[in-house]
């Protein structure tokens, strides 16, 4: 049996698994049901407490609603005035409207790499790329308290991290009927992570309760920005002490809206290379939900414990937010799981080790392109024996091919004489013909885990390698390693013993080129892994094989 062909046929059923999964999630965006449009207007009577001393979240009417055609001005949902922040990472601007954050630009990150000027643009309030950061506070009772409708006031409207200075705090200020809160964003040096506080002063003569919220709000993008054959996932995640990764697609939000208790955890939306996430305090018994406003704005939210605060006494309402790149350093720090959403798949647990000795690799090299050649070369070297087996066992088969041609044409008409010729064959010369299939299936997972890693990985994004291509995360603008790929591939098949059946033999030599087509839109960055590992396997296939031809091995 030709193992390598039982590889090449599994590989190629993965490519078509990803062509399938990037056709399914195109025909659900487009299968959406519409939901019902939701009133405009904002409620202001008394949320009802839930078990537990869980206030309500707010109630989907208190979410602004998108207006405007899909590529519409920027939204506003009152005539707020606009709070611009700049620091070492953002370029960030603030409604005082509710508070809300509502353009984050990450300056590290240039949205294409022939426009290095312009930072890529995370949250933004533009209709056909709605996704902004809401938080504020909910009463339990009849007293005030702002919202996200709530109008701030503030004392400037520019705030610039200087030269020196570590932490760039931004307050804004609210009151009404003796109730005044103070809704302050802390941003800090070499930072994603932004702390989010509500400080309650009550002089309003009575005790005031209530809670604080915070949701991510936003439009499916019409574009996630993968290739026609490259798939990742956008939408919601959850995270709990019992399941520290958990999605919650639109559709899911559409059909079953999200109402859970969770102890900690934290929410996010999440896309290609970036996540936008709310981040509670870990001791906090919280009230997860998911709304859906009008007929493609999902909100993914969460509502604290209800907190008293006496006549006279003033409380803090802390939280914080994560907008930026995928980075796994960052993200560990900032609460358990988070770093989850670089999502790697079912098969994480052999992703990850192989991200770490890519990153350790980095970091003594300073190459991505390189540090991917490397690895290649240390996965092939684990695996040398296991594919030595595969090797030896195709090479021994290719040697029987003439014996083997001479027993299919001398019992050409009875098939059942055949193969036991063949089993007899193979039991004279002590063949295998199974024998290469277990390391070749072993290697698949590796294979399958490398993929995401390497399609996941924000490092990459933008990354130069060496010559031509200056972004492994982009597809080769001259196509040149994927044809590289595709004649690596045909000079493997070769060196493997030719198919029996004529058609078979058709089938298999066309996959060299089916797989070149394929990988024409695949980033760089796995291309190169596959130009790397096919040439390490020709040199070993080669030598294996000339080794048994000659009878020296």
């Amino acid at each position: 049996m030709d193992n390598q062909r039982i590889f090449l046929g599994i590989a190629l059923l993965f490519v078509l698994f990803l062509i399938w999964q990037t056709w399914i999630e195109e025909q659900s965006a487009l299968n959406r049901p519409p939901v019902a449009e939701t009133p405009t207007t904002t409620t202001t009577g008394v949320t009802p407490a839930l078990p537990g001393d869980q206030p309500a979240p707010p109630p989907a009417q208190d979410v602004p609603l998108v207006t405007g055609t899909p590529a519409g001005p920027v939204l506003q949902s009152t005539d707020g005035e606009r709070i611009r922040v700049t620091t070492d990472q953002f370029e960030a601007e603030i409604s005082t409207v509710g508070g809300d954050l509502r353009i984050a630009r990450l300056r590290g990150y240039p949205v294409a790499i022939d426009q290095p000027d312009t930072p890529f643009t995370l949250l933004n309030d533009i209709s056909s790329d709605f996704f902004v950061a809401q938080s504020g506070l909910v009463s339990a009772g009849d007293n005030p308290a702002p919202n996200h409708h709530a109008r701030y006031q503030t004392t400037q409207t520019e705030y610039r991290l200087a030269e020196g200075e570590d932490e760039l705090v931004v307050p804004l200020t609210w009151s009404e009927d003796g109730i005044t809160v103070t809704k302050t964003y802390r941003f800090a040096r070499d930072k994603f992570a932004v702390d989010v506080l509500h400080t309650l002063e009550n002089n309003s003569g009575e005790p005031w309760s209530g809670s604080q919220y915070r949701q991510l709000q936003r439009i499916p993008p019409a574009s996630d920005g993968d290739s026609k054959f490259v798939h990742t996932y956008t939408g919601g995640v959850i995270s709990s002490p019992e399941k520290k990764y958990e999605k919650v697609t639109f559709d899911d939000m559409a059909e079953l809206p999200l109402d859970r208790q969770i102890q900690g955890g934290w929410s996010a939306m999440i896309q290609h290379y970036f996540v936008a996430a709310q981040i509670p305090p870990a001791q906090d018994l919280n009230r997860y939900y998911t709304r859906v406003v009008g007929s493609n704005q999902y909100v993914l939210g969460m509502t604290g414990p209800l907190t008293a605060v006496a006549d006279g006494a003033r409380t803090e309402f802390s939280s914080q937010m994560f907008v930026g790149p995928k980075i796994q350093s960052r993200l560990e720090v900032l609460a358990p799981g988070l770093e989850l959403t670089v999502d790697y798949g079912w098969l994480t647990i052999i992703a990850q080790p192989l991200f770490w000795l890519l990153n350790a690799i980095h970091s003594l090299i300073g190459n991505w392109g390189w540090s991917i050649v490397l690895l290649t070369v240390l996965i092939k070297a684990v695996f040398f024996k296991l594919s030595e087996t595969s090797y030896r066992s195709m090479a021994n088969m290719r040697k029987l091919q003439p014996r083997m041609k001479s027993i299919r044409e001398k019992f050409a008409h009875d098939k059942q004489k055949m193969n036991q010729a063949m089993m007899d064959l193979y039991k004279k010369e002590k063949i295998n013909p199974m024998g290469g299939c277990l390391p070749i299936v072993v290697q698949i997972p590796v294979f399958i885990a490398l993929y995401w890693m390497l399609l996941e990985s924000v490092e990459l994004r933008q990354a130069p390698f060496m010559l031509w291509i200056q972004d492994l995360s982009a597809k080769d603008p001259y196509f040149v390693l994927p044809i590289l790929m595709g004649v690596s591939m045909f000079i493997q098949q070769r060196l493997n013993p030719a198919p029996p059946d004529p058609i078979q033999a058709k089938v298999m030599m066309a996959l060299p080129l089916v797989f070149t087509i394929f990988f024409l839109w695949f980033p760089s960055g796995l291309v190169v892994y596959w130009v790397v590992n096919n040439v390490l396997s020709i040199a070993q296939q080669y030598v294996i094989t000339k080794r048994v031809e000659a009878g020296t091995d």
